[in-house]
């Protein structure tokens, strides 16, 4: 598996249930089981999900006596941000001049 950030975030956001995840933490701390319930899966599988979020930076896990909550961590997840917006504008130019292209076409009636 690589070990860049990027490729680390990219490969965890590829799961729905780990998107899922992060969903939920995004509305505050949780522990393993309250992240496990609505999944119909094991507690083993949901922490093995947890624990690719937590090699990618995504989450970290605290600790507070006998509870150990899961937090959400938004850098990585800002540095795929920066990475897509590079492109976007990329994407964005290509995508105008393709459709003012097509707009000439059509005026000028060619097939």
């Amino acid at each position: 598996m690589p070990d860049d950030q990027l490729s680390l975030t990219f490969a965890a956001l590829a799961d729905p249930t780990r998107r899922a995840i992060l969903a939920r933490l995004a509305d505050g701390e949780a522990t393993v089981n309250e992240l496990a319930e609505p999944f119909d899966m094991s507690l083993q599988a949901v922490s093995k999900h947890l624990k690719v979020l937590e090699r990618a930076g995504l989450i970290s896990r605290g600790r507070d006596a006998q509870w150990r909550p899961c937090r959400l961590e938004t850098a990585p997840l800002d540095g795929a941000s920066e990475w897509i917006a590079r492109y976007r504008g990329n994407w964005t130019d290509r995508f105008d001049r393709l459709d003012r292209e097509i707009k000439q076409i059509q005026q000028e009636g060619r097939p």
